[in-house]
């Protein structure tokens, strides 16, 4: 085996080591595009999610309709430090922790002053993009 590793070393000479950088770039592009992708489509918006999550929790307050994580439909009653008492029924109040909270439902006002907001930021939209439009056809006329 002794003499066979000179043969190997006679034979690559100083070209070896620059095809061993080369392939070793070649190796770890893929690599490194794997992980940007995991980053992008995985860990990213999964760490969205859990922010808004943890904001929603934050924000519950007395009155709020909730939905639990078992599908359990009640209005908040009173809310603790790691605690939130859901009344579902007149005289049934259960005591949830507050990651049990799945979603809040809206209100028929929340609701509707977020369809005002689409509706604005979609008419923003098209006015800029018929304002991008009329400037280019100006700019074409000029020339």
């Amino acid at each position: 085996m002794s003499s066979f590793i000179p043969f190997l070393e006679s034979a690559t000479g100083s070209a070896g080591s620059a095809s061993t950088s080369s392939s070793l770039i070649g190796t770890l592009i893929p690599f490194l595009l794997i992980a940007v992708i995991f980053y992008f489509f995985l860990i990213r918006p999964q760490n969205k999610k859990q922010k808004e999550t943890e904001k929603m929790l934050n924000a519950l307050k007395k009155g709020d309709k909730v939905i639990t994580i078992g599908g359990i439909h009640g209005t908040v009653s009173s809310v603790k430090e790691k605690t939130v008492i859901v009344k579902v029924d007149d005289d049934c109040k259960l005591e949830f922790n507050r990651t049990a909270i799945s979603s809040v439902e809206l209100s028929d006002e929340e609701k509707a002053k977020l369809a005002e907001e689409a509706a604005a930021k979609k008419a923003a939209k098209k006015i800029g993009k018929k304002s991008s439009a009329a400037e280019e056809a100006k700019t074409e006329e000029n020339k």
